[in-house]
C-alpha cells in the first residue's frame, strides 16, 4: 500500500517546482529508536529512519553465503581505567586519628632470575611429595595383588590337593565297591602292577627251590584274588541288570519331547507311553519287597486284571503263578519262602514288557528287531567266541582294515593277559570330543580316533607326561590343539596339563611363545603320528588336505 505527497521545491529565487513524493507503507512495526519528551508541553518525539528496497541480485541457481554471517572475530584487549583517590594528613586546624596505621617496609628486592629460580624450587618441592604419594600408592597396589595373588594360589593348591585327596578316595571306594567294567579294569590293574612287583621281588632275593615255591605261592595268592574279583563281579551284575531293567522301562515310559521356536521344551504323551508308564509302575510295586500283606494282595490283582487283557500262554502262566502266591499268603506261609515265586512272576511279567504286542513302545529300543530278517544286516562273526554280533558290539580302531574280536573277547583277553586300564584314555578321549564340539567347525578325526589309537599315542609318542613340565599324572593331563586355528589331529595336537591347555589356547603365535627347539620337538612328534596314522585309509583324505594347507601356508 501506498499513497503520494505533493512537494513544492524552490528551484530558482523565485520559481518553485512541484514534486511527487510516494510513500509506502511499511509491512511490519518499526523497532523504537528512542527519541526526548517536551517537559513543558509534554509532546514526545521518536527518532525515525528510513530505508529504501534494497536492489534484487540475481538469482544465479547457486546459494550462496556471505562470510561475515560465517565466520565470528572476536578480539579482547584489556583497559586500566583510571580510579581517582586522595588521603588526608593531620596538619594545623585538622587533627587524624594514626591509631589503625600500619607501618610498611620494603622487602628484599629480587630479580626475575631468584623469583624464577624459587618458583622451581617450590616446584620440585611440590613434585618430590606428589612422587612419594605416587610411589605409596604403586607399592600399596603391589602388595595387594601380591596378597591376592597368594591367596589365589593357595586356594588353588587347597583346590588340587582336595580333587586328588577326592580322586584317591573315589580310587579307593571302586577298588572296595566295584561296580563298572572301568572299575573291574582298575582291580586287575592293580592285580598285574602287584604281581609283577612281587615276581620281581622274587626273582631278585630268592633262587631255586625257595624261588619255584614262592612263584607258586604268589601264583595261589593271584588265584584267590582273581576269584574274590569273580565274586564281586557277579554281584556286581545282578545289581547292574536289576538297574538296566529300570532304566530300560523308564526309557519306555518317557514322553515325547521337542523343543519349540522359542527354545521351551514341549512334552506329549501318547497312548503308548502311558500303557509303558502304567506297566512300569506295577513293575516296580511287584518287585518290592517287605510291603504289608493287604498292599501285595491289591498289587497282585491289579497285575492280574493287566494281563488277563491278552490271552496267551504267557499270560495264563503269570496268572496261574499270581493265583499260587495268593494262595500260599492265605495259608500264611513264610515270606522267605515265597521270594522264588516272586522272581518268578517279576521275570515273566518283564517278559510280557518287552513283547511288543502288549506294549507297543518298547518295539523301538529292543536291540532284537520284532523282524527278523533286520538280523542279517550289520552282522558280523567273531573269530574268538565264535558268535555272530551286530556291528555295534565290535571295536574298530583307526588302524584296523577289518573286524576282528567283539568287546566281551577284548575284555576276556585284556584280563587275562595285559589287564590294562583304560579309564584313564577314556577320560582324555571324552574331554577332547567335547572340546572339539564346542568349536563347531565341523572337526571329524577326534570322532574316528579310538581309545586304543589314544592309549598308542599318549604311551609311544607323548611318553605318557605332559610336553611342558614333564607331568605324567593322566588325571590332570588333556590332548588339545596345538594350532588352534586348525581342526585336532594326531598331528596338530600337544599333551598338556589342565592349567597348561589353558595358557596354550589363549596364545596367538605360537613362533613367539615358544623357543626353535621346542617347536622343533613338538613337529616331530607330529611326524611320528601322521607315519603312524597314514596307513589307514580312512585317514589318507585328511593328511592330503593338512599337507595342502601346510603348502599354503
Amino acid at each position: 500500500q501506498h499513497f503520494c505527497l505533493g512537494n513544492f521545491i524552490l528551484t530558482d529565487a523565485n520559481s518553485f517546482q512541484d514534486v511527487v513524493v510516494k510513500i509506502e507503507r511499511p509491512t511490519c512495526q518499526k523497532p523504537f529508536l528512542g527519541g526526548f519528551k517536551n517537559r513543558t508541553t509534554g509532546v514526545e518525539f521518536h527518532n525515525a529512519g528510513s530505508q529504501t528496497i534494497p536492489k534484487k541480485r540475481p538469482d544465479k541457481g547457486i546459494q550462496l553465503f556471505c562470510r561475515e554471517t560465517q565466520t565470528v572475530f572476536e578480539k579482547n584487549k584489556p583497559q586500566q581505567t583510571k580510579n581517582t583517590t586522595s588521603t588526608q594528613m593531620t596538619k594545623i586546624g585538622l587533627y587524624v586519628s594514626n591509631k589503625t596505621d600500619k607501618l610498611i617496609s620494603p622487602g628484599k628486592y629480587f630479580t626475575a632470575d631468584e623469583y624464577h629460580k624459587r618458583r622451581l624450587e617450590a616446584v620440585i618441592v611440590l613434585q618430590t611429595y606428589f612422587r612419594r604419594w605416587h610411589a605409596m600408592k604403586v607399592v600399596q597396589n603391589l602388595m595387594e595383588e601380591k596378597r591376592l595373588r597368594l591367596a589365589w594360589e593357595a586356594q588353588e593348591e587347597l583346590r588340587k590337593k582336595k580333587e586328588k585327596e577326592e580322586k584317591l578316595r573315589r580310587e579307593h571306594e571302586r577298588r572296595l565297591n566295584p561296580k563298572t567294567k572301568e572299575d573291574f579294569e582298575l582291580l586287575y590293574h592293580a592285580l598285574e602292577l602287584w604281581r609283577q612287583e612281587e615276581t620281581e621281588w622274587i626273582n631278585r632275593t630268592l633262587t631255586g627251590a625257595e624261588r619255584k615255591a614262592a612263584l607258586c605261592g604268589l601264583l595261589e595268592q593271584e588265584a584267590q584274588l582273581i576269584a574274590s574279583i569273580g565274586r564281586h563281579k557277579l554281584n556286581a551284575d545282578e545289581e547292574n541288570q536289576q538297574k538296566a531293567i529300570l532304566h530300560f522301562m523308564d526309557k519306555c515310559a518317557q514322553p515325547k519331547r521337542w523343543k519349540a521356536y522359542d527354545g521351551k521344551i514341549t512334552e506329549v504323551d501318547t497312548q503308548y507311553t502311558l500303557r509303558a508308564r502304567e506297566l512300569f509302575e506295577i513293575y516296580c510295586s511287584i518287585s518290592m519287597s517287605d510291603i504289608p500283606k493287604d498292599e501285595r494282595l491289591d498289587v497282585l490283582l491289579t497285575l492280574r486284571r493287566t494281563v488277563k487283557e491278552h490271552e496267551c500262554k504267557l499270560t495264563q502262566e503269570i496268572v496261574e503263578l499270581i493265583d499260587r502266591e495268593v494262595d500260599l499268603m492265605s495259608r500264611e506261609v513264610k515270606e522267605c519262602n515265597l521270594e522264588g515265586l516272586r522272581k518268578r512272576i517279576c521275570t515273566l511279567f518283564l517278559q510280557y514288557i518287552k513283547t511288543p504286542k502288549f506294549n507297543p513302545e518298547v518295539a523301538k529300543i529292543l536291540k532284537v528287531p520284532s523282524d527278523p530278517l533286520n538280523l542279517y544286516k550289520n552282522v558280523n562273526f567273531c573269530h574268538s567266541c565264535e558268535n555272530y554280533l551286530p556291528s555295534t558290539e565290535f571295536p574298530v580302531p583307526a588302524n584296523s582294515r577289518t573286524i576282528g574280536r567283539c568287546h566281551l573277547c577284548y575284555k576276556l583277553d585284556n584280563e587275562a593277559q595285559q589287564r590294562e586300564a583304560y579309564l584313564k584314555y577314556k577320560l582324555i578321549l571324552e574331554n577332547l570330543r567335547k572340546a572339539e564340539a564346542d568349536y563347531q567347525d565341523n572337526a571329524k578325526i577326534v570322532f574316528l580316533v579310538q581309545h586304543q589309537d589314544l592309549h598308542y599315542m599318549i604311551e609311544n609318542i607323548w611318553g605318557c607326561q605332559s610336553a611342558l613340565s614333564a607331568c605324567s599324572d593322566l588325571y590332570d593331563l588333556v590332548m588339545v590343539r596345538w594350532d588352534k586355528q586348525h581342526e585336532w589331529s594326531p598331528w596338530n595336537t600337544i599333551l598338556l596339563t589342565k592349567d597348561e591347555a589353558d595358557a596354550h589356547l589363549k596364545l596367538c603365535n605360537l613362533q613367539e611363545a615358544y623357543q626353535a627347539t621346542f617347536i622343533h620337538r613338538i613337529k616331530h612328534k607330529h611326524i611320528r603320528a601322521k607315519n603312524y596314522f597314514a596307513q589307514i585309509p580312512a585317514m589318507a583324505s585328511f593328511l592330503d588336505r593338512s599337507d595342502n594347507q601346510a603348502n599354503a601356508n
